[in-house]
């Protein structure tokens, strides 16, 4: 069974096509260690966005339920957005703030 690291902030996908929270953080800004664990029973990715900009090369893909996923993401202070970019899964936003 894959787990999540340690010290890895924690965001989950839950049923509804929703994050487990509205907001995560705040973290400090530099390497960001992000762990995605899918408690839903379909495929969600996350990805992350400042001002609608996209992170570059960071993708987190959890394709059933149990299955987890973790990356280093290096974020500036900010505010930034995590979201699922499976199509019809728009509404799977969630606040992410770096200090």
């Amino acid at each position: 069974t894959e787990t999540l690291p340690a010290g890895a902030t924690v965001v989950k996908a839950v049923s509804g096509l929703r994050f487990d929270a509205a907001e995560y953080g705040p973290v400090k800004a530099g390497e960001v260690l992000i762990g995605y664990a899918n408690e839903d029973s379909i495929r969600h990715t996350l990805i992350i966005a400042k001002d609608d900009m996209k992170v570059p090369n960071f993708k987190l893909v959890i394709a059933n339920k149990g299955s987890v996923d973790s990356g280093t993401v290096n974020l500036d202070a900010g505010t930034y957005t995590i979201l699922c970019d499976v199509p019809g899964h728009g509404n799977m936003k969630a606040t992410l703030t770096v200090e």
